[in-house]
């Protein structure tokens, strides 16, 4: 539905800019804000002493399970509502079934119960998918060439059980197989576990923008030359993330995600307006290494384009963002900038 705008009166009994003459004025009518409420901070972690640069994420490490207990505890001093944990997994661990997943002693179940142990007021989302532990680096099991639906949403449940009996709070499934939601929602029903979110990766596009992320979890070189266009979303479609969400929400997500997000801030919108659902969008790699490399060089003013860009997400209808630019932001907002 298209909005309308009430009429106003010409120049010069309309001046738009009276209201942006002084800096107490802009923030008086800002129709938008971007509050430490907004954001979560995207971890990876490694099995391993100390931290592993990712140089294609400019300021952005592996952590070790010491150094990502005390980034989550930073997260919750500073008021970051929630972390999301990825997993670089050791290539010796790596199967064509990924197993290690559901390993409950995997180097994500143990970030997770260290976490737990050591903060009380920190959400914690695990991702769900498959691609960090396989040797092909697919979301999924393959077979012949095939991406396996069915059996793949079997492997899930199991990934996503390990972690929430670890102490993980939203799981959030991103591999994009038919079914998985109803799946994972109906095995934590089962097993008592009624009150863990589920966050889904709803319309989650087969983008160009990942590169870097499959760089710090290590899948880029598994994957090789392949490509996740048989599960992931033709960036063509917007109706069919729609159908996508619907799909998610029926089968019983809390919340639904975008990804990527900057190029895809109509698709937030849409969600948004259509579902009225929490609706995030995942400000993925190749975005943050755009600005991020960008800033490096000197191009680009690093904390005014993050906020900028993330301002444009509140504006597109979004709820919240993941952002390896949360604490970057959080710090800002705490220092009262």
């Amino acid at each position: 539905m298209t909005e309308s705008i009430a009429p106003l009166p010409p120049f010069p009994a309309s001046r738009p800019r009276r209201l942006r003459r002084t800096d107490w004025a802009r923030r008086l009518v800002a129709e938008n804000r971007l509050g430490v409420d907004d954001l979560i901070w995207p971890i990876f972690v490694h099995d391993g002493s100390g931290n592993a640069p990712i140089p294609s994420m400019p300021g952005v490490e592996r952590l070790s399970i010491d150094n990502a207990v005390a980034a989550a505890k930073e997260a919750e001093a500073l008021g970051i509502p929630a972390i999301a944990l990825f997993p670089a997994t050791d290539p010796k661990l790596k199967t064509d079934d990924g197993r290690e997943a559901h390993n409950p002693d995997n180097v994500v179940c143990r970030t997770v119960r260290a976490i737990k142990a050591a903060t009380s007021n920190l959400g914690v989302l695990c991702d769900v998918a498959l691609d960090p532990y396989t040797s092909h680096g697919h979301d999924g099991l393959l077979k012949d060439g095939q991406i396996l639906n069915d059996e793949t949403v079997s492997a899930l449940v199991q990934q996503a059980l390990v972690q929430v009996r670890a102490g993980c709070d939203i799981i959030a499934p991103s591999d994009m197989m038919d079914g998985r939601i109803g799946a994972i929602r109906t095995a934590l029903e089962r097993e008592n576990l009624q009150h863990v979110q589920l966050m889904a990766y709803a319309a989650k596009y087969a983008s160009a923008f990942y590169g870097p992320f499959r760089d710090a979890v290590g899948s880029a070189v598994n994957l090789g030359l392949g490509d996740k266009r048989t599960y992931q979303m033709n960036p063509a479609n917007g109706d069919e993330a729609l159908r996508e969400v619907a799909l998610d929400i029926a089968e019983g997500a809390d919340m639904v995600m975008v990804k990527p997000g900057m190029p895809y801030l109509d698709i937030c919108w849409r969600v948004k307006q259509a579902f009225r659902l929490p609706t995030y969008a995942y400000q993925v790699s190749g975005e943050y290494a755009m600005l991020a490399g960008a800033a490096e060089r000197g191009w680009l003013d690093r904390s005014r384009v993050a906020h900028e860009s993330l301002l444009a997400f509140k504006r597109a209808g979004c709820d919240g963002v993941l952002t390896y630019f949360a604490r970057d932001i959080a710090r800002m907002l705490a220092e009262g900038k």
